[in-house]
């Protein structure tokens, strides 16, 4: 079986998509599968290289002579991709599976997964309008409101709108928590919280939120939520299962990118030190999500639990990290589902809901 690993991409999660990449590509092990190597550049070009996972996690992959310049074609005849040669004669490859190691915007916000629709090729992970309404927390959180899931109170901000009367769209902002800071601030359709600042003084709210706008046209508001942060892996189509509780122990006062991917001090485990029932409930709660949500193959739920026992919805990750600190694989692992045995499940519920689709 042909998978296509496709990694990198425009975002400003490059960085971690590549790092998610090696992981995933020595997980599927090129003696169980023809694995194809797509890396994007950050100009937006596709290739098709040989790179060694070593290459792809510095980034130095994108020098190789040997890389094939490749597209995607949205022909459903076609089902793979055009390799083209030094003279831009096309050789097609044909294509099983599509594993898109995706962050951010054209990743995991069902631009990509609307090409994999037309190109009718399987590939992991959430649909079109699932992802696109998980990438947008705005989005998220009136379908999550709908089904009565405990949540932080907000407010969203418009370009448009915060341009023409900046002063009203700041006072609505500070009313998010009637008056009462901090809050925070973050672009709606950004990942790895790239953007996102925490307001403690009103001095502060207008910059936090131009900042917001440089990754998104739309930013979100929240009121602080006072808690252990945890997380959910969650797998399956349309009976998904959820696994242990995480924690993120985070070094930074939140856990923001620096502090995710650059501060070693950051960790985390799975939780033993809550009551079962609130354990209980947390996983039906990421489950009941992914449902509303019509996710499919994988995604990770993330919430807040408080010292008063509210569990509160922060919010969902359709293509979760695969990197060395990534939480989705470690909770799998720590169920007795180590990587490999993860990815053939997630190929296994790719190609599953490809066919009961197509």
């Amino acid at each position: 079986m042909n998978i296509a690993v496709i990694f990198g991409g425009k975002s400003d999660e490059h960085e971690v998509s590549r790092n998610s990449a090696v992981n995933v590509i020595d997980g599927l092990g090129s003696d169980r599968y023809e694995i194809t190597q797509i890396g994007i550049t950050k100009e937006g070009r596709w290739y098709q290289t040989e790179a060694a996972t070593d290459e792809i996690a510095s980034g130095e992959w994108e020098n190789r002579a040997d890389n094939k310049q490749v597209c995607l074609p949205a022909d459903p005849t076609i089902h793979g991709i055009l390799v083209f040669d030094d003279e831009e004669r096309a050789v097609v490859k044909h294509i099983d599976c599509i594993i898109p190691v995706m962050h951010g915007d054209n990743g995991e916000d069902g631009t990509i997964q609307g090409l994999f629709e037309l190109a009718e090729i399987p590939y992991v992970g959430p649909g079109v309008k699932a992802s696109a309404n998980c990438m947008d927390k705005s989005f998220t959180k009136i379908i999550v409101g709908e089904i009565g899931i405990d949540q932080a109170r907000y407010c969203v901000i418009k370009r448009k709108d915060f341009a023409d009367d900046r002063e009203g769209e700041i006072m609505n902002a500070l009313s998010t928590n009637d008056g009462k800071l901090p809050l925070f601030v973050k672009p709606s359709s950004a990942g790895s919280s790239v953007g996102a600042s925490k307001v403690e003084k009103k001095s502060e709210l207008e910059t936090a939120i131009e900042n917001a706008f440089k990754y998104d046209d739309k930013v979100l508001v929240e009121e602080m939520i006072v808690g252990r942060e945890m997380e959910v892996a969650v797998l399956g189509n349309h009976n998904p299962k959820a696994s242990y509780v995480g924690e993120i122990l985070s070094a930074g006062e939140f856990y923001d990118y620096d502090a995710k991917y650059n501060n070693p001090e950051s960790k985390t485990r799975v939780v033993d030190d809550i009551p079962v029932g609130k354990q209980k409930e947390i996983r039906s709660k990421a489950v009941e999500i992914f449902k509303a949500l019509d996710c499919r193959g994988l995604s990770r739920v993330d919430f807040f639990y408080t010292e008063e026992g509210r569990v509160v919805f922060n919010e969902i990750n359709t293509l979760p990290g695969f990197t060395n600190i990534s939480m989705y694989p470690q909770l799998w692992e720590a169920m007795g589902i180590d990587r490999p045995t993860l990815l053939d499940s997630l190929i296994k519920l790719a190609m599953e809901e490809h066919s009961t689709t197509s």
